[in-house]
């Protein structure tokens, strides 16, 4: 087998199963202090680099946390952690269909509830900026 199909098969294989982090309480910690005012821009570049819009993101927020706009624009002027964040959402029932690697994570193996909230969003952001279609985001049984 020459080198160059065995660095495409690899390649393949890493796509297929790439490695998953395991997450220390140190990374935990840093997770629960980070400000969601200082992340939200950053989540609004990355919906709109790709074409979606900042209407669709608060679409995805609210479905996952139960905040309108008011309420998510209060929370960034506050400067809340995603601590405080998440302790003030209404998950969604049905955020445990959210599945998948993001950030090097399997979300539904992340065991700190937090954490694993966090991933949560990371992954319907990611979801979103690939323009996958909404009903699809937006999960249902």
């Amino acid at each position: 087998m020459s080198d160059s199909l065995k660095s495409d098969l690899f390649f393949k294989f890493e796509q297929q199963y790439p490695k998953i982090m395991t997450a220390t309480p140190e990374h935990d910690e840093r997770i629960a202090k980070m400000i969601f005012a200082s992340v939200y821009p950053h989540y609004v570049t990355k919906v709109e680099k790709k074409g979606g819009t900042k209407e669709e993101l608060h679409q995805v927020i609210d479905w996952l946390t139960g905040f309108n706009d008011t309420k998510l624009q209060q929370l960034i002027g506050d400067k809340v952690t995603f601590k405080s964040f998440f302790q003030q959402a209404t998950l969604h029932p049905n955020a445990h269909l959210i599945k998948g690697v993001i950030c090097g994570h399997r979300i539904e193996a992340i065991e700190t509830p937090l954490t694993q909230q966090v991933r949560y969003l990371d992954k319907l952001v990611h979801e979103l900026a690939k323009r996958r279609k909404m009903e699809k985001i937006l999960r249902s049984e």
